[in-house]
């Protein structure tokens, strides 16, 4: 069903976002940076279900309400994360993962930027950039003639123009209704607390 011109309510429990869908259809130029200070990039097979679920929150979901992964049981996510067409990698600052890659190949051709970002204790710090020139790298390095992310704008304020400016095209948009997660507990009531909860 195509949106009328003007207003819609968005259903109590339920948060809304404009998604913008971008493209690379061709390995963009790199925009060198060096590797922060005490930082390097690690890929982890077949990551944990609660090792991913604790950096999947830290990047994203306590301040962007990250919510598509942890609405999944260890089973579900399991069976995902250990798929030979998904690639994870974390963005290490001295043993400790504060970044999240993931690179999703399972579309012949095409890879998706399925999740991307940094926890604010590497935001400012050019990791970001870093994680980025290595993610062109990576999913080019494979036979795909399409590189692929979407960002919302539940997410950071920047993340559209860092996709754009990494050489990404938008090439769509749409509108997202989903349960606000922290109605179901999948986060707590106090993550992103720029979006006001509107409850039954």
């Amino acid at each position: 069903m195509a949106l009328k011109a003007g207003f819609h309510d968005v259903p109590l429990g339920m948060v809304a976002a404009v998604v913008t869908h971008l493209e690379m259809r061709a390995p963009a130029e790199p925009r060198p940076v060096p590797a922060p200070e005490g930082v390097s990039l690690r890929r982890v097979a077949a990551p944990a279900p609660g090792w991913y679920r604790d950096l999947f929150t830290r990047v994203g979901g306590q301040d962007w309400l990250w919510f598509s992964r942890l609405g999944l049981d260890a089973t579900a996510l399991s069976a995902i994360l250990s798929d030979p067409g998904i690639e994870v990698w974390a963005l290490e600052k001295d043993g400790r993962a504060e970044g999240l890659l993931e690179l999703d190949f399972r579309d012949a051709g095409e890879c998706e930027l399925a999740f991307f970002g940094v926890t604010p204790t590497l935001i400012g710090a050019g990791a970001g950039r870093f994680m980025m020139n290595a993610a062109i790298e990576k999913a080019w390095a494979r036979p795909i003639t399409r590189f692929h992310v979407h960002t919302c704008t539940l997410d950071h304020p920047g993340a559209l123009g860092f996709y754009r400016r990494s050489g990404f095209t938008p090439i769509r948009q749409q509108v997202e209704i989903a349960p606000d997660p922290r109605l179901n507990g999948d986060l707590p009531r106090e993550a992103g607390p720029h979006i006001p909860i509107f409850e039954g």
